[in-house]
C-alpha cells in the first residue's frame, strides 16, 4: 500500500480529526483513510442548466398559469 504525508494541516482540522476518529472508535489514520477513499468514490453530481436550478429553487413557492395569448404568423417587412 502506499503512504501519504500531509504538511501544514491546520490544527485545529488535525483536532476535529482525532475527535471524529475517538468517536468511531478508529485511529486518527484509519478515520482519515475512510474520509479520502469517500470522498474519491463520489461521484461528481450532474451540472444543472440554469431552467433547472431556478425551477427548483421557485418549486417550493408554488407555480402560476399564465394565459398564453394565440400564435400569429410571423410578420416579415
Amino acid at each position: 500500500m502506499a503512504s501519504i504525508t500531509i504538511h501544514n494541516l491546520d490544527n485545529d482540522v488535525k483536532t476535529r480529526l482525532r475527535i471524529r476518529a475517538a468517536r468511531h472508535g478508529r485511529s486518527m489514520e484509519e478515520e482519515a483513510r475512510l474520509i479520502l477513499a469517500q470522498a474519491v468514490d463520489r461521484e461528481p453530481a450532474p451540472a444543472k442548466g440554469l431552467g433547472t436550478a431556478l425551477h427548483e429553487l421557485f418549486k417550493p413557492f408554488g407555480g402560476v398559469d399564465l394565459e398564453l395569448p394565440p400564435r400569429e404568423p410571423p410578420r416579415f417587412k
